[in-house]
């Protein structure tokens, strides 16, 4: 934390003066070898006591020390930090799946807070917050010098409590505010649904509850289809997960795989090294699978692209992931605090370590940015441009069908329809739909 010494001026007609009071060396400044790590926890000391005894104004020695510890950790890495006992405890409400806030996943870079991403439903994405966003003021203040915890510090307040952040997004040449009203975060972290003969599983994070979600959702969807014979494949979308817990993402890579390793850790020792291998069983009996990501899916979204694409039991769709590849651990502290230390790197199964570089798709599919709406089509350029053999006048009628045969054609085109409109809601996800209908058309 960088610290301004200001010299304050007065007088009013005798001038001005300034003083400044030089104190004794802490440390002599010339020494014939490197300070022992003895030497610099002792000098740490000698200046907790100076600042403890001649701070200008007095000090809390707790928060004091807690600054020295979160300091010492932030300096590693993003993700290393201090938690206070308050922020221990909401962590551990944020892995249960409910808690209060924005909803947004964050991380620092170049001094200022980026959104990871956003989660589905939250408050931060429906007001229009996105992945790869810079937010650098709240409130009108900024969060430049701010270490990560402070700023999240900052974008926390009690529900229904307003919050303005001024955020800096690519391809935007001026900043801009988004206004929030904070909510309570209530996560459903994975949800099913079919289109078409399709399962698509939305997981948008990673805690206690997303296993049990994901398998839940996924046989309800199968039963509802009449087994799993009517259903083409599924669709594991990704997109804006931030991560959480690896336990969680072990389970659902294993929930699609019969054998092999998922991930791998290695951390400073080699013998401290983990490798999780999976167990046999496939939820959905080797059905094909697409894996849709984006610059927001991260950590152990990384780990279950990684580990289904490297097995080559998904086609991974969408744009490159975020690119975190470490695992934190998180070490209790006495009064309930706890130290957030990065521990290992994460390896996919074919040794590939993702850190800084992320995962990328088999096929690359950007999502389409919005365009201008356009003037609507008057009713007689949309008749003519739909215009088909059976609309002319005298035309042959087909005698050939049965009742059950024009009755599949008529299905096979409201579902090309409703295709079709998916293609202008959600271009990924109707692209991945599309390969396991190629899939299919394709299967002898």
């Amino acid at each position: 934390m960088k610290r301004f010494f200001i010299a304050a001026a007065g007088g009013i007609a005798t001038g001005v003066l300034i003083s400044t009071q030089v104190a004794a060396p802490l440390l002599a400044q010339e020494t014939s070898r490197p300070a022992s790590v003895y030497e610099q926890l002792d000098l740490f000391g000698d200046i907790f006591e100076r600042i403890r005894a001649q701070y200008v104004e007095e000090v809390d020695e707790g928060k004091l020390v807690e600054a020295a510890i979160d300091g010492m950790l932030t300096s590693l890495d993003p993700h290393s930090s201090y938690l206070s006992p308050d922020d221990a405890a909401n962590m551990r409400v944020q892995t249960r799946g409910e808690f209060g806030g924005l909803g947004i996943e964050v991380t620092q870079e170049d001094g200022f807070v980026k959104v990871v991403s956003p989660m589905d439903g939250t408050p931060a994405a429906e007001a229009g917050v996105e992945a790869g966003d810079f937010i650098t003021h709240v409130d009108g203040e900024s969060l430049l010098g701010l270490t990560l915890d402070d700023a999240v510090e900052m974008m926390r307040g009690p529900v229904g409590s307003e919050i303005v952040i001024t955020v800096v997004r690519e391809g935007q040449a001026d900043p801009f505010d988004i206004s929030i009203i904070r909510d309570t975060i209530k996560l459903t972290a994975a949800r099913a649904r079919t289109e078409g003969k399709t399962v698509v599983l939305r997981v948008t994070t990673f805690n206690d509850q997303t296993y049990p979600n994901l398998e839940e959702g996924l046989k309800k969807e199968i039963e509802a289809a009449g087994g799993i014979d009517n259903v083409n494949g599924v669709v594991l979308d990704l997109r804006n997960n931030p991560g959480g817990l690896l336990t969680q993402a072990i389970k659902v890579s294993d929930a699609f795989l019969d054998k092999g390793e998922i991930v791998s850790t290695r951390g400073r020792n080699p013998e401290d090294g983990e490798r999780y291998n999976a167990t046999e069983g496939d939820l959905i009996d080797g059905k094909p699978m697409v894996v849709l990501i984006n610059g927001g899916s991260a950590s152990a979204s990384e780990i279950v692209s990684g580990a289904l694409q490297d097995h080559r039991r998904a086609v991974v769709v969408g744009t490159k992931s975020f690119g975190k590849g470490s695992v934190q651990t998180v070490m209790p502290l006495r009064g309930d605090g706890a130290m957030r230390l990065t521990t290992a790197r994460y390896y996919t199964p074919s040794g590939r370590s993702i850190q800084s570089l992320g995962i990328s798709p088999d096929i690359v599919v950007a999502q389409p940015t919005a365009k201008p709406e356009e003037e609507e089509e008057d009713e007689g350029s949309i008749a003519r441009r739909n215009r088909s053999e059976a609309d002319l006048r005298g035309a042959l009628s087909n005698d050939s069908l049965s009742e059950d045969e024009i009755r599949q054609i008529e299905d096979e085109q409201e579902q090309a329809e409703q295709a079709a409109k998916l293609r202008d809601e959600d271009y990924q996800l109707a692209y991945a739909i599309d390969i396991l209908k190629g899939y299919t058309a394709l299967k002898p």
